[in-house]
């Protein structure tokens, strides 16, 4: 069915640019796979999108002109002007906080890879052949303190102004220098206070793979801080503004989640400030809702979103907004896809304690996880990517388990039923995934 005739009911949102399915015009892989879109993001600027799919493919899109023109035949297409083709799996990507599409030296965005430096690409650089990865612009190598052993980069984020980048791994966080190509970081930040006790750490700060990384808004009315979530449920706030980069509180989420809550949960994958810098959200996989924190009051739980399905390990990705009347005291807006294809806005956020239900939610794909959900600067228009795998052979209860792995840390502990024909994971199949633009109605009557 049309996805105009499907959200026809909500005028709220309507369908207007879309890369259609990709999975039924790409060329097959080498594996008789093709990729789908996993994230994809805005670039500071608002003018093009930064995507990465499975299979390692990150991708620039820009708005066509004429995307809210009365008279433009909707939808319009999206078709990539730039790709850079990874050839190895990059956990993160994050595009340069001064991203300007009329200056192509600000083109820029960060990726990481396994056993590899962090790498810095001009998303406009060419390329030998469209095969090839491009050359990075420049690296920075992320290392075991007594070996020359590449840590993997596992969380990533690029604050403004861009000057630096915090990148998070195994019990460490690290802030580098952009200017300073080649070199480690300037500081190292444990996140325990070490790794060689029998007890890791005896207790004090939080143990284990950091797996998302949020700074605060620029313009925030609190100091500057970074929280970090882990892979164990953990989340601690680091002020790098001070002297070694301080640590202000960690705090566990399980019992919030599991026994407040009721949401379950299996893993931070997403940490997100609200536009004041006040509150913080937390997503995990395998979960039914988001978790809302005012860090004035640290480790207490203010409330959560219900209804946020997450039931696999795939991550999936929410975007705040400020709320109609730009004040505080209304609260502000989440939007968020879910594992079954739906997009989810919840309204005054931050108002209320307890169970936040969504204002509203329309069908975005068609039977995929909508894994990134982004809200355009001017809160016009908001872009969602989608796609997911099958597993055709197997009962519906294991496909969420199986669904994007490489997340998670525990992912690599055996990898022999991946090579035998039988796996499950060989008998994968891709779902729908596309890559779509809505624009956003301001008729506060829309129907939920």
């Amino acid at each position: 069915m049309d996805h105009k005739e499907e959200l026809s009911h909500n005028s709220k949102v309507e369908l207007v640019a879309s890369t259609g399915d990709i999975t039924q015009h790409l060329d097959d892989s080498d594996d008789g796979l093709q990729g789908y879109f996993e994230t994809a993001q805005w670039t500071a600027d608002g003018t093009a999108l930064l995507t990465s799919s499975s299979s390692n493919l990150i991708s620039g899109y820009i708005v066509p002109e004429d995307l809210l023109s009365p008279t433009a035949n909707r939808p319009l297409k999206l078709v990539p002007q730039a790709t850079i083709q990874l050839s190895e799996p990059s956990n993160v990507l994050a595009g340069a906080p001064y991203f300007r599409l009329a200056e192509p030296w600000t083109q820029q965005l960060l990726v990481s890879s396994r056993d590899h430096p962090i790498q810095l690409f001009y998303l406009a650089s060419p390329s030998p052949s469209p095969s090839l990865t491009p050359s990075p612009a420049s690296s920075y190598p992320l290392t075991q303190a007594r070996s020359e052993t590449f840590l993997t980069a596992t969380a990533l984020v690029w604050p403004s102004p861009g000057t630096h980048f915090i990148t998070g791994s195994r019990n460490l966080l690290a802030r580098f220098d952009v200017t300073r190509t080649g070199e480690e970081p300037i500081l190292r930040v444990k996140t325990i206070p070490s790794e060689r006790h029998l007890s890791k750490g005896g207790g004090v700060g939080m143990r284990g793979t950091v797996s998302s990384l949020a700074a605060q808004p620029p313009d925030a009315n609190f100091a500057s801080l970074v929280a970090a979530g882990t892979w164990t449920r953990w989340v601690g706030l680091y002020d790098f503004a001070q002297p070694g980069g301080s640590c202000a509180a960690t705090w566990s989420v399980a019992s919030a989640a599991t026994e407040d809550a009721g949401i379950g949960g299996d893993g931070i994958t997403q940490a997100i400030w609200s536009p004041c810098g006040r509150y913080l959200l937390l997503g995990e996989r395998k979960s039914t809702g988001v978790l809302v924190y005012d860090v004035r009051v640290t480790g207490k739980l203010l409330g959560w979103l219900a209804g946020r399905e997450a039931l696999g390990n795939q991550r999936i990705s929410c975007d705040v907004f400020p709320g109609q009347d730009g004040s505080e005291e209304a609260g502000f807006e989440v939007w968020s896809g879910t594992t079954d294809g739906t997009v989810k806005m919840w309204e005054g956020v931050g108002t209320r304690e307890g169970a936040h239900e969504p204002a509203w939610s329309c069908d975005a794909a068609r039977n995929s996880t909508v894994g990134s959900t982004c809200v355009h600067q001017s809160g016009t228009v908001v872009a969602t990517c989608s796609g997911s795998w099958e597993f055709p052979d197997d009962n519906g209860d294991n496909d969420s388990l199986l669904q994007d792995c490489s997340d998670s840390e525990e992912s690599d502990d055996d990898s022999s039923d991946i090579s035998r024909p039988t796996s499950p994971w060989m008998r994968r199949r891709n779902k729908e995934s596309s890559l779509k633009i809505w624009s956003i109605s301001n008729n506060s009557e829309a129907e939920p």
